[in-house]
């Protein structure tokens, strides 16, 4: 069992360099995020947000660095990455219920219910459009629970009915559940996130105040 003074989630001098890239991506990330933490990623366009996700999430390695979780975290949301396409939706499912060790019928209903995918659960995964890609992955991410859930602007998948539920689903419903999102809705982010990591140039700065975050941020969106 986890110490409760121990954070859920601690990064240490985090790096990642693309082969055959002069510069890192991401250079000495240092943060922690509690249980239950709220932190927003905010950085403009190919400053690294994704990438670090994708590390977070176990879907890429770090270059260096350490990533250490004290809690289960979800894969990013709205990722198909790891799905096999040539396997039909059902079979997805099927296949990530046996991981977690999650009953498969419960899950399906689960997933069905939320993804609102219907016929096309049965057709295979690579006929998908990525927004059904993401629809199923993000119930899946729903449908098995975790302590941590990724995001990376996911939000914004489908139309304003289906966000909606995205919402409710991930901030109400599992309000005490911690999460780490990238996001450009400023809104969004006042509303949900009580920090922000900053990424600009490879480096990444902590800042406690949400408000001064999103001042700094869209500065650097306007430079």
């Amino acid at each position: 069992m986890t110490p409760p003074d121990l954070p859920g989630l601690s990064v240490r001098r985090l790096g990642k360099t693309w082969r055959g890239a002069t510069a890192p991506v991401l250079s000495d990330v240092d943060f922690d995020l509690e249980h239950g933490g709220r932190l927003a990623l905010l950085g403009r366009n190919g400053q690294g947000k994704s990438t670090l996700i994708k590390i977070l999430g176990g879907v890429l390695s770090p270059s260096r660095g350490v990533v250490t979780w004290r809690m289960s975290v979800s894969w990013p949301i709205g990722f198909g990455g790891g799905f096999q396409g040539s396997l039909s939706g059902l079979d997805n499912i099927r296949f990530i219920a046996r991981i977690y060790d999650r009953p498969y019928a419960e899950t399906l209903a689960r997933v069905d219910d939320f993804a609102e995918l219907g016929p096309a659960l049965r057709e295979p995964v690579k006929h998908y459009s990525s927004g059904m890609r993401a629809r199923l992955a993000f119930g899946l991410s729903l449908a098995i629970e975790f302590d941590c859930y990724l995001i990376d602007e996911l939000v914004a998948v489908g139309d304003a009915r289906f966000q909606q539920k995205c919402r409710e689903a991930l901030f109400e419903r599992r309000a005490e559940r911690a999460f780490i999102m990238a996001s450009h809705d400023m809104h969004l982010v006042a509303e949900q996130c009580d920090r922000a990591l900053i990424i600009e140039g490879g480096r990444a700065k902590l800042f406690a105040d949400i408000d001064e975050a999103i001042e700094i941020y869209s500065w650097l969106r306007a430079a």
